[in-house]
């Protein structure tokens, strides 16, 4: 998979691009929101779990798309998002994204948060896109709202990391709402 959007390239992964992982994983700013045991993982661990990634990219038919997110103009690695489809279902999926803190503040994270929405939308045929973030991180609660999605609930105090509880946001956006929204 290969999608260019204004600014970025979304791609598959290749084995060469778990350094680059490794090093904006490791970031204390990137591990705010994370469990511990993502502090500390090992150059095995996230060579692992880039070689996983690309062998879900083999999958057929493919239900997750878990991609590098790069730079064009030197195919740095600066994060990775994913679209992936729900268990046991064709029409729905969840999204995700992650940035090396580097690259914050440049709206990346909305840019491709659109692009996954889009691609879901128009080349999955989906339905439902969700998506889930830590209730603290209101930066992508910000990215989830600007690409149109809508808050559908608060789960309270179900993950337990960093010394203690944490509430995160559910939120949703159906196919017909993408649709009706003008700046599509």
């Amino acid at each position: 998979m290969r999608i260019e959007t204004e600014r970025l390239v979304l791609r598959d992964f290749v084995i060469d691009d778990w350094l680059a992982v490794l090093a904006y994983q490791r970031d204390a700013r990137y591990n705010r929101y994370y469990p511990d045991r993502w502090v500390d993982r090992s150059d095995d661990e996230v060579r692992a779990f880039v070689q996983r990634l690309i062998d879900d990219q083999r999958e057929q038919p493919r239900r997750i798309y878990q991609v590098a997110i790069t730079l064009p103009e030197t195919g740095e690695v600066i994060g990775n998002c994913g679209i992936r489809r729900k268990p046991g279902t064709e029409w729905e999926a969840d999204i995700g994204y992650e940035l090396n803190p580097e690259h914050w503040g440049h709206g990346y994270a909305t840019e491709v948060a659109r692009t996954l929405v889009s691609f879901g939308f128009r080349d999955l045929g989906l339905h439902r896109i969700s998506a889930r973030c830590i209730a603290d991180n209101a930066a992508s609660a910000n990215v989830l709202r600007k690409v149109g999605m809508r808050l559908e609930g608060r789960i309270r105090e179900h993950q337990y990391f960093q010394e203690r509880w944490w509430d995160s946001l559910d939120w949703g956006l159906l196919e017909k709402e993408w649709a009706a929204a003008s700046d599509r």
